[in-house]
């Protein structure tokens, strides 16, 4: 069986999804009805910033979703089908959409909210994020609770892959630490915080923006899996609640791989830049197929 993934932020580049919508003009309709919503040129932010200006929250998380959701199209184009969805952090929006939880229009509505929620609160809270590598997940957030300033451990997206987050003076201190401990870390292409408690301004008005919105069961036969849970999600009477409780709560993508893994699935395809989920993917699971689809040669080397 066949699971759709989707990147999340931090992955964004110059660029993404261009030659995707050279080579199906069609699918330009996205950026057009994004634009139209977000009350931005899309193209422009998505084609035409510097890396620095796209790195902005509010630039950085409309562009890499409309990225993912035009690869995903022109995959689908060519025969690709699947049978559940998941995405890292920001690729979960991504993903609602390829359930068919959120129309387009209403997927480009959230994340406006989304966007302009979290970069207010990451100016109010200055904040930042990196990668620990090659230390567990528990010493991870042993040594985060320890701090004396504040950080947190709140993406754990491999056994030796830990992302933190925290203030400037948080993240400085535990890095000291796990460098002392032979880590590897590595500071993350983000404006905030996320996923951590200083966030919770964002989650608040976030919650507020989007709850005249409809989001649906997902459509028959598509499974979709939750970092906040960190397993298939099933119970959708509250979905604006667990969205707003996302931007605080922490990433849970190893539970969500193992869940995804004893549900039965075998090939697992990324939409969107970069291939990050596509490494997760294969250094946390054994025989499975894992490949990731960002531009028009990665589509045309994928078989479906």
């Amino acid at each position: 069986m066949t699971i759709a993934l989707f990147s999340g932020q931090g992955s964004q580049y110059p660029g993404m999804g261009k030659d995707i919508i050279e080579s199906e003009p069609e699918l330009g309709a996205v950026y057009d009805i994004g634009s139209e919503i977000l009350g931005r040129d899309l193209r422009a932010i998505s084609f035409d910033s510097s890396a620095e200006e796209l790195a902005a929250t509010v630039n950085a998380q409309p562009a890499v979703l409309t990225a993912s959701i035009v690869c995903l199209l022109a995959a689908h184009r060519k025969g690709f089908r699947y049978q559940a969805v998941a995405g890292h952090s920001l690729g979960e929006y991504a993903a609602l959409y390829a359930a068919g939880i959120l129309t387009l229009e209403d997927v480009f509505r959230v994340i406006k909210a989304r966007c302009e929620a979290m970069d207010q609160a990451a100016r109010e809270h200055k904040g930042t994020m990196a990668a620990v590598m090659k230390v567990e997940p528990a010493q991870v957030d042993e040594v985060c609770r320890k701090s004396k300033h504040y950080a947190a451990a709140v993406n754990f997206n491999s056994p030796q892959q830990t992302v933190i987050a925290g203030t400037p003076e948080g993240i400085a201190e535990v890095s000291e630490v796990f460098k002392e401990m032979k880590a590897k870390v590595v500071p993350l292409k983000v404006a905030g915080a996320f996923h951590s408690k200083l966030m919770k301004s964002a989650e608040d008005r976030f919650r507020e923006a989007v709850k005249n919105i409809n989001f649906r069961q997902p459509a028959a036969g598509i499974k979709f899996y939750s970092n906040v849970t960190g397993k298939e999600f099933t119970d959708y009477s509250h979905f604006p609640s667990l969205m707003s409780k996302h931007i605080t709560s922490p990433v849970l993508f190893t539970s969500e791989l193992d869940a995804i893994s004893k549900d039965g699935f075998d090939t697992f395809v990324e939409f969107g830049p970069g291939k990050t989920l596509t490494g997760l993917v294969k250094r946390a699971l054994k025989n499975v197929t894992a490949y990731n689809i960002e531009n028009a040669e990665t589509l045309a080397g994928a078989s479906f």
